[in-house]
Formats: C-alpha cells, sequence, structure tokens
C-alpha cells in the first residue's frame, strides 16, 4: 500500500530530446509539468505584450503623422494669409499714393480757381473804379417803389419818390439838358463819355440843383424832391438806343 501510494504522488514530467544534426551526442532535459506550463504562460505573456507594444506604436505613430498633416495645412493657411494681407497692404498703400495724388492736384485746381477769381475780381473792381462813368447806380436815395417796369411801350423805369430821398447822377458825366415840357416839370439829361446817357423826367415839381455844361459824379444830386408821391420816370440811351436799366444794374453790380 505504501508503495502504491508513493508511485501516485510520484510528479509527472516531460522528457525533451535534443539531436543534433552533425553526429554529436544528444541530450535530454526532464521538465516538469508545472514548469512547462510556466514557460507556455511566460511566452503567451511576452507575446501578448509584444502586440500591445506593436499596436501602440503603431497609434503613436499614425497620431504623429495626423498632426504632422494638419500642422503643414496650418502652416500653408497661415502662408495664405500672410500673402493675402501683405498684397492688401500694397494695395492701400498704392490706394494712399494716388488719393494723394488727387489732392493735390484738386488743391491746385482749387488755387487756380481762386486765383482767377479773385483776379477776375480785382479786374472788375479796377474796371469799376477807373470806368465810373457807367450809369450803374440807382437813381434815388430814398425809399421808392417801382410804378412800372422798361418796356417797348414804355422805354423807361417809373418809380414812385417821396421828400425823404434826392434823384441822383447814376454814373460820370456832363449835363447837357436841363428843361420841362408839357408832361415833365423837370427833365434833366447828363451825357456819360462810353456812348450811354442818362434821362431824369419828374412829373411833379422839385428843385433843380444842376445846370448845362456841369460836371456831375456819380452820386450827385440832380434834383431834390420836394413833396410825396412825385413820379419819376428814368431811361438809359446806349448809342441813342433806349435799353433796360435793370440790365445795367444786373451787369454792372
Amino acid at each position: 500500500m505504501e508503495r502504491q501510494k508513493q508511485r501516485h504522488k510520484h510528479k509527472e514530467s516531460f522528457s525533451v530530446l535534443l539531436i543534433p544534426n552533425t553526429g554529436g551526442k544528444s541530450r535530454q532535459f526532464h521538465v516538469t509539468r508545472f514548469s512547462f506550463r510556466l514557460c507556455v504562460g511566460a511566452l503567451v505573456l511576452i507575446l501578448l505584450v509584444a502586440a500591445g507594444a506593436s499596436a501602440w506604436a503603431v497609434y503613436r505613430f499614425s497620431r504623429q503623422e495626423g498632426g504632422n498633416g494638419q500642422t503643414v495645412q496650418q502652416k500653408e493657411k497661415i502662408e495664405t494669409l500672410e500673402a493675402q494681407v501683405k498684397a492688401l497692404e500694397q494695395e492701400k498703400g498704392t490706394l494712399l499714393a494716388e488719393i494723394e495724388t488727387l489732392q493735390q492736384e484738386t488743391a491746385v485746381v482749387v488755387d487756380e480757381d481762386s486765383a482767377a477769381e479773385a483776379e477776375g475780381e480785382a479786374e472788375e473792381e479796377s474796371a469799376s473804379k477807373k470806368d465810373t462813368s457807367v450809369p450803374r447806380r440807382y437813381p434815388y436815395t430814398g425809399i421808392s417803389t417801382v410804378l412800372a417796369d422798361y418796356s417797348e411801350e414804355q422805354p423807361y423805369l417809373s418809380l414812385n419818390t417821396s421828400s425823404d430821398g434826392n434823384v441822383v447822377a447814376t454814373g460820370d458825366g456832363m449835363v447837357v439838358v436841363v428843361e420841362s415840357d408839357d408832361t415833365y416839370a423837370h427833365i434833366i439829361e447828363v451825357e456819360h463819355n462810353n456812348g450811354y446817357k442818362t434821362r431824369y423826367m419828374c412829373r411833379q415839381q422839385a428843385q433843380t440843383q444842376m445846370q448845362v455844361g456841369a460836371q456831375v459824379q456819380a452820386g450827385d444830386i440832380l434834383l431834390t424832391v420836394l413833396t410825396d408821391d412825385t413820379q419819376l420816370d428814368y431811361q438809359i440811351l446806349f448809342e441813342e438806343e433806349a435799353i433796360d436799366p435793370l440790365t445795367v444794374f444786373e451787369a454792372k453790380g
């Protein structure tokens, strides 16, 4: 019985026989069942670890390649944006230069226009000062009312005056007529040196201040109005033809 129990307690083992192919001495190893299982488990564990390491390496490599790809795309986008910004800055500089050029040209034109306008005004003022014989002045100094405008049927301007003003010469010249007729109590005619003549015809009594041959300047008193509602008919002749007094006032005023 004891021998049978001892037989049952004998551990199982595996024999490994190594036979060289060179004709040398063969070797035999005995491996227990536990050792064999341990070796197989270790081998499986090593394979699992190796497989996990390989999978992790592939994952890291793919992530790195993906990151590198995104980095390249972002870099290309940044370069494109930088190029666009640079082009816009160049375009901005070009536009600013054009604007400055236009401003300079505009300033030159404005200066030229201003100079021409000032020159024209100076010439007009100079001409006005030199030629005061043009009958551009209003013939009455007070407040008057226009009774009738100039027309072909009535070639003169009719004014209603009062005693608060005087009839005056509208330009430099010489008195050539001082008279009256059935219509007008006073008629005074002034001849100017530029083809103009002016007539001042008063229907009511007034006080004459000038005689024939007197030299007058624009603004000199020809008649002193004595009563209200005194009608003054004023006429301008240019080269013996009656013209509208307002055209002379407007053209010269």
